[in-house]
């Protein structure tokens, strides 16, 4: 696949067999693009389908279920075989069908100075399906209430640096439309919404699928998305969504604006009480040893 593939073919972990693969309409001037996450368990292609993620801000509904259902067909009609080969050829004639009937979309990034970022933090796993081929669904049951009210949202302290800024902005949310509403209260705020980035990710806890429901965005900031994701899914943080906002200074930054974009979204998650800050790890770490200790000792 690399060799087919290029640079378009991302190694996130070798040894876990965990690939991910950003694919276009067209190479040189890309209008829709979708990104292609899989894990192979070990027993693939011979009894087990790929585990794997459609990740695209545009793709959702209907056309999601679409091409979920025709990435199963796929893997049915080749069971015993490699079908990512297949998988990604049939996405990228999606991009190009979708292209030649619609203008371009959303999911373009902006023209940065840092494009250059590969995305190898960008994986989600999804959980073993029990059907033969799923992905991990991203749309609510129709059935299931949704709240309307707006949920009250809360703004970090901001992180300055070399003139660029971050600032972390938390909200609780338990279904996708109140994950809408907060990005369009945020996008009333004039500074927010001159932001050069406005990276999000929320996780929701679905009770009745024991399931988390999750997405991210980058808007423009290459795998930062995926990489605010991953450390809400490592800080195990649920019913709640986190944007932070960026304005470029004009001085790059590097590998340091992830370090930033992290470190706004977990202080605010620890001071909102979602999840326990890392000395709080160490320090009931560190009780529970000494209990186990003292219990030793009591035992002789």
């Amino acid at each position: 696949m690399a060799a087919i593939y290029g640079e378009e073919w991302c190694v996130i972990d070798d040894c876990a067999k965990i690939f991910c693969i950003r694919i276009s309409d067209d190479i040189d001037d890309p209008k829709w693009t979708l990104c292609l996450q899989v894990m192979l368990p070990n027993e693939y292609p011979g009894t087990a389908p790929p585990i794997y993620q459609l990740n695209a801000p545009w793709l959702k509904g209907q056309e999601r279920t679409d091409l979920s259902n025709s990435l199963e067909e796929i893997y049915i009609q080749n069971i015993g075989e490699s079908i990512l080969y297949l998988w990604v050829e049939k996405i990228r004639d999606v991009l190009i069908q979708k292209s030649q009937m619609t203008e371009p979309g959303p999911d373009i990034k902006k023209k940065t100075e840092e494009e250059d970022v590969e995305c190898e933090d960008d994986l989600i796993l999804a959980c073993q399906p029990e059907n033969p081929v799923k992905a991990l669904d991203f749309e609510i049951s129709e059935n299931q209430t949704e709240i309307e009210e707006l949920p009250p949202i809360d703004h970090g302290i901001p992180i300055t640096d070399r003139r660029s800024t971050f600032q972390a902005h938390l909200a609780p949310v338990v279904c996708p439309k109140q994950v809408k509403m907060v990005l369009a209260k945020l996008y009333e705020n004039k500074k927010i919404a001159s932001a050069t980035h406005n990276i999000y990710a929320y996780r929701i806890y679905c009770e009745d699928k024991q399931t988390f429901l999750q997405d991210c965005e980058d808007d423009g900031e290459t795998a930062a998305g995926g990489r605010l994701l991953h450390l809400m899914e490592i800080l195990n943080v649920r019913n709640v969504m986190v944007v932070v906002s960026r304005w470029y200074g004009g001085i790059l930054l590097g590998p340091d604006r992830f370090k930033h974009i992290n470190n706004c979204a977990r202080n605010i998650l620890v001071e909102r009480n979602y999840t326990n800050s890392p000395e709080e790890s160490s320090k009931a770490l560190g009780k529970n040893k000494k209990v186990k200790k003292d219990k030793k000792r009591s035992e002789h």
